[in-house]
């Protein structure tokens, strides 16, 4: 719920003008086509359209340009980009839903932690030995930081994040529930009794600035050095990242993929859902690797897009799965064509 605004203080936030009644009030957002009286929403989408004739919204958001063609009982707000406003006014919400304060009595912070100003520690956090957390950050209940790990200003952990010691988190960073930061990478060496040793994992994990990490994902702490997520990764729900893997800046990894221990991936990079990427290769920048892709190998040309397990060029791919498909039909094609050869070979016809 928002706390009640009307017309004209939303248009004013969105440098915007109103067409109706300025005094109209509204105190939730909600989709077009489900919009009721009090509630604000927006069009920017054609195929909706049609919506913003019968929608109950109270107040819309509009293109400066949209002409009706209708008659439309709510009020207008006309802005250069109807989409764009929306977002910063759904961005203005949620800094005002999650503006918090204050260190909760029941949460633990070691007395050589140092926390900045205006920083929310909610119940039962633990806070180890010489942590940092700097000004503006929050961190939301059930959440432990282990020692030695420093967190930037203006970043967020939301409940149950796990970040175990010596990790390093930047500022303006967004780490979801349920997320751990700095868990043992997976190192066994083989014995001769075909069993596994583990190898200790003495590095760590760094996050640059202006990350997203989504809920219950997993980054794991190098053997050696850093695991490194640079400045703008971002990273959906539900995707393990491995011991020594390298991700540049401004890559995009959907929910579901795995990385394996020591790949560099490259920047502005996007990875969709349930891709397998191999240890120990490198992705150029610009790459896309197209959903359930499985890549066994480097791909050092920037700009490329593959698909398939082992994936390659897409186009390619393309073309080769129209083959595949048929394939039933291309092996009865050539059954029936040894079948007829071995007729004319029998005939010695040829």
């Amino acid at each position: 719920m928002l706390i009640k605004y009307t017309a004209q203080q939303i248009a004013e936030l969105l440098n915007g003008k109103v067409e109706g009644n300025k005094e109209e009030t509204i105190e939730r957002l909600s989709k077009i086509e489900e919009g009721i009286k009090g509630s604000l929403t927006f069009l920017a989408n054609p195929i909706y359209t049609h919506c913003i004739y019968s929608t109950r919204a109270s107040v819309i958001i509009v293109n400066k340009d949209f002409i009706a063609e209708q008659p439309i009982t709510s009020t207008l707000i006309r802005v250069e980009n109807a989409y764009q406003a929306f977002a910063k006014l759904l961005e203005t919400y949620n800094q005002i839903k999650l503006n918090k304060v204050g260190i909760s009595n029941l949460a633990f912070i070691n007395k050589t932690a140092t926390i900045g100003e205006n920083v929310y520690i909610g119940e039962f956090v633990f806070v180890g030995e010489n942590v940092k957390i700097e000004k503006n950050s929050k961190i939301y209940p059930n959440t432990y930081i282990g020692d030695n790990t420093s967190i930037g200003e203006n970043t967020t952990l939301f409940a149950g994040v796990k970040v175990y010691s010596d990790n390093i988190i930047g500022s303006n960073c967004n780490l979801h529930a349920g997320v751990v930061i700095g868990g043992d990478g997976f190192g066994f060496a083989p014995q001769s009794e075909s069993n596994y040793m583990k190898i200790a994992q003495t590095g760590n994990v760094i996050i640059e600035d202006e990350v997203e990490i989504g809920a219950n994902t997993t980054i794991d702490r190098a053997t050696l050095g850093s695991t490194i997520l640079h400045k703008g990764v971002k990273l959906d729900n539900l995707i393990q990242i491995g011991h020594g893997v390298e991700i540049g800046e401004n890559t995009i990894v959907v929910a579901q993929t795995g990385i394996a221990g020591s790949a560099k991936i490259g920047k502005n990079c996007v990875i969709a859902g349930q891709v397998g990427i191999v240890g120990h290769i490198t992705i150029a920048d610009n790459v896309k690797i197209a959903a359930q892709s499985g890549v066994g190998s480097s791909i050092k040309n920037e700009d490329q897009t593959v698909q398939g397990s082992p994936a390659f060029e897409i186009r390619a791919y393309k073309k080769s799965y129209i083959h595949f498909k048929n394939f039933n039909k291309i092996k009865n094609k050539i059954d029936e064509l040894e079948k007829i050869i071995n007729e004319l070979q029998q005939k010695q016809i040829i």
